[in-house]
């Protein structure tokens, strides 16, 4: 998705705001995936990005009982799939059955934005968000696609380096390795994040928690002032 980004008045640091609110789609991901209908074998879960909406498709009509218009009010839940919902509520990805839908609604309302639009589409359950992802009018869209090892011509359109994304990520305090790279969506600590850790220590924009025992279990990493200036002056690769 774009991503949008300001520095409110008075702070020092970005706020982005995608088209979209990320919890959503992620709840309505985890749905997905728990509803899907997985007696067909022709069957699959797809996002679809297009230029004005997202959609999310999963395999598989509502159970009998449930109505599309009780999606967007207090409802029971009917699970097609118990033991993948019951491996969720286990591992806290789900809190209550039967407001998953409630929840996106109510976090769309509070992202400023419409609630997203449920329907049955040729056997699959389908959830479009309404959201302006791409403006063709002013500037039209770049057809060519270049390989990857070629560099891009617009330095913007990179991604954000590990280290911005790890340093940004500490500003909300003090974390372990274990959380770090759960926050950057990795699913265990890599070596190139105990690298960049490593680099960053180096470089005086990260410390440790327990100094005197750098390998210590209960460790974690603070950003330092020098860290702090290094985000606000944009002074990171």
């Amino acid at each position: 998705m774009p991503l949008g980004a300001r520095f409110p008045e008075g702070r020092i640091f970005r706020e982005d705001h995608f088209p979209v609110p990320v919890d959503a789609l992620r709840e309505t991901l985890l749905n997905a995936v728990m509803h899907r209908d997985y007696s067909s074998y022709s069957g699959y879960i797809a996002i679809v990005i297009f230029d004005d909406r997202i959609e999310i498709q999963s395999y598989g009509l509502l159970p009998h009982g449930i109505t599309l218009q009780q999606l967007s009010e207090p409802h029971l839940s009917k699970l097609r799939n118990p033991l993948i919902a019951e491996a969720f509520h286990r591992t806290g990805a789900v809190e209550i059955w039967g407001r998953g839908t409630n929840r996106v609604i109510d976090t769309c309302k509070r992202y400023g934005m419409a609630p997203p639009k449920f329907e049955e589409r040729q056997g699959f359950l389908v959830v479009t968000f309404k959201a302006k992802m791409a403006d063709f009018e002013e500037k039209p869209p770049v057809l060519a696609v270049q390989p990857e090892s070629q560099p891009e011509s617009r330095p913007e359109s990179q991604p954000e380096s590990l280290e911005f994304r790890l340093m940004t990520i500490l500003v909300d305090g003090p974390m372990g390795k274990s959380e770090i790279s759960s926050r950057l969506g990795q699913k265990e600590v890599s070596g190139q994040l105990n690298k960049v850790i490593r680099e960053l220590i180096n470089r005086k924009y990260l410390e440790y928690t327990i100094p005197d025992k750098p390998n210590s279990r209960l460790q974690k990493y603070r950003l330092t002032s020098d860290g702090r200036e290094a985000i606000n002056a944009g002074d990171l690769p």
